[in-house]
């Protein structure tokens, strides 16, 4: 886990990599559950019977579910301390180059692209590359706004 010293030290790390989380397990208990709660039930996910003589030779997890769990991964790689709240802001761009299947671990290494002041706080563009263990490609990339205000705002 990197401390980082506010929101001057984010800004000093810009154009870094911060580093990476632990490895996290993709089960096939995970994906149900995710296809349960948004019911995204398509068979490459779900159906392993059928999934095991499709492209992929086994159910995969959803891209939405990589990408919700960017979050926590994140979370084990740093911190920025003196922040009362962070915000989600939004996404610039995301992309799935290639799939997580079930029985597989990912990580997610994470990079500061910009920080910049705004009216309502400053904005972080933190690039996330989400890895699958063995794979040569990422199965996510994802650039996320986090709204940060400071404390004493």
């Amino acid at each position: 886990m990197r401390e980082i010293d506010g929101i001057a030290g984010l800004a000093r790390v810009e154009g870094e990599t911060l580093g990476s989380s632990e490895w996290t397990p993709i089960t096939q208990e995970l994906i149900q559950s995710f296809a349960d709660l948004t019911g995204d039930r398509q068979w490459i996910h779900v159906d392993q019977e059928r999934a095991a003589r499709g492209p992929y030779r086994g159910t995969i997890a959803h891209g939405f579910l990589v990408l919700a769990m960017v979050p926590a991964m994140a979370a084990q790689v740093y911190r920025v301390n003196g922040l009362a709240m962070v915000v989600n802001y939004g996404l610039e761009k995301v992309r799935f180059p290639a799939a997580a299947p079930a029985g597989s671990r990912i990580r997610v290494d994470v990079r500061v692209i910009s920080v910049r002041a705004t009216e309502r706080g400053h904005l972080a563009l933190i690039k996330h590359t989400v890895e699958c263990e063995g794979s040569a490609r990422p199965v996510c990339v994802a650039e996320q706004l986090r709204l940060l205000i400071e404390e004493d705002r």
